[in-house]
């Protein structure tokens, strides 16, 4: 009988495949390797496949759509529901192939090579920033059992700590004052990764229309414009500006009942890395705002920083820059900064 539906739990080397056919009935129970995946499916008449978006489901995704087969990827928070008992290969590939056949799931754009290779650039350039933040910490932390103590930031790291250990007469052992330099080195190490990685990302960037065209709004340079670009992808997956605004969870979370409405801070869902950067972009568009003499060109947020505190005006920009961004890319607009808010709230 045919194949209509395909649920694959996805893993290193071992894989679970569960199908059924056009009136729900499973007719496909069967446990394959990594290597008999591609024969299997090339051989499959095309059909429905669904999987969970996590480590290697894009690569597999674009194999099993050249074959011809309609791949989609969702979130697994989204599949967990429809697992009816213990945990399991087998239970969760029902799962995924009960999940992908209903009307309203919400499905996860599959990524090219060029998207995954910029992500890999922002994922590797983070984690050197994560380890020079840490680095940072340790050498204040060990100069600190000593008595010395300073700053926080990078800058008062890198001048304080050196200033220290050429001080010949305070306490410090020799021993100790070798580690302090190793850990030096090491930071200097981390900030020679991280720019070298920037300036990959920079080049890309200035290469790509989509970017540049992003780059334009206040609150978003180079380093964001590409992760936008690179992780959303086809804008057109999202209905509206708020759609895309809620996956990145920069709307209010809901916790309503009876007909009572009540709207919590912002739900945090969505990538982490995407909000952060939105929101540290909001953040300095904002206080260069109110450093400018002439605050009469915005005002929306002129008003927004009359009666907001200063953090929920930036997470309120940047909720407004992802409209935008939205906007620019499902649309194909360029950025008009006097644009009309009554127009972009309808776009």
């Amino acid at each position: 009988m045919r194949i209509a539906t395909v649920g694959i739990d996805l893993a290193k080397n071992v894989f679970q495949i569960h199908g059924v056919n056009e009136h729900g009935k499973c007719v496909l129970k069967k446990q394959i390797k990594r290597d008999q995946m591609a024969p299997f499916f090339v051989n499959l008449p095309p059909c429905l496949v669904g999987m969970e978006a996590c480590g290697g489901a894009h690569y597999w995704a674009r194999k099993l759509q050249a074959m011809g087969h309609d791949v989609r990827l969702m979130a697994p928070q989204f599949v967990k529901p429809y697992v009816k008992s213990n945990k399991n290969d087998a239970a969760d590939a029902e799962a995924i192939c009960e999940a992908v056949s209903r009307p309203n799931m919400r499905f996860v754009p599959s990524k090219n090579v060029e998207q995954q290779a910029v992500l890999a650039l922002h994922r590797v350039r983070q984690g050197f920033v994560i380890a020079r933040t840490a680095q940072a910490n340790q050498i204040r932390g060990l100069l600190a059992e000593f008595g010395i103590v300073f700053a926080q930031g990078l800058a008062n790291v890198r001048s304080c700590a050196r200033e220290f250990m050429e001080d010949a007469s305070n306490e410090l052992p020799g021993n100790f004052r070798l580690l302090i330099q190793r850990l030096l080195d090491h930071l200097d190490q981390l900030d020679g990764q991280v720019d070298e990685i920037e300036a990959q990302i920079k080049a890309a960037h200035r290469m790509n229309e989509m970017n540049r065209k992003l780059e334009k709004i206040p609150g978003i340079g180079p380093i964001t414009a590409s992760a936008l670009v690179a992780t959303v992808g086809n804008a057109r997956c999202f209905t509206s500006g708020r759609q895309l605004a809620a996956w990145m969870g920069l709307v209010p979370a809901q916790s309503s009942s009876g007909g009572k409405a009540t709207l919590l801070g912002i739900s945090k869902r969505g990538d982490v890395y995407l909000r952060t950067l939105l929101i540290h972009g909001a953040r300095a568009a904002l206080r260069a705002f109110r450093n400018k003499v002439d605050q009469s060109g915005d005002f929306w947020l002129q008003k927004l920083l009359e009666r907001r505190h200063f953090n929920v005006a930036a997470v309120a920009l940047a909720n407004r820059n992802a409209r935008i961004v939205w906007a620019l890319l499902a649309r194909d607009r360029q950025y008009q900064a006097n644009y009309k808010m009554d127009q972009l709230t309808h776009a």
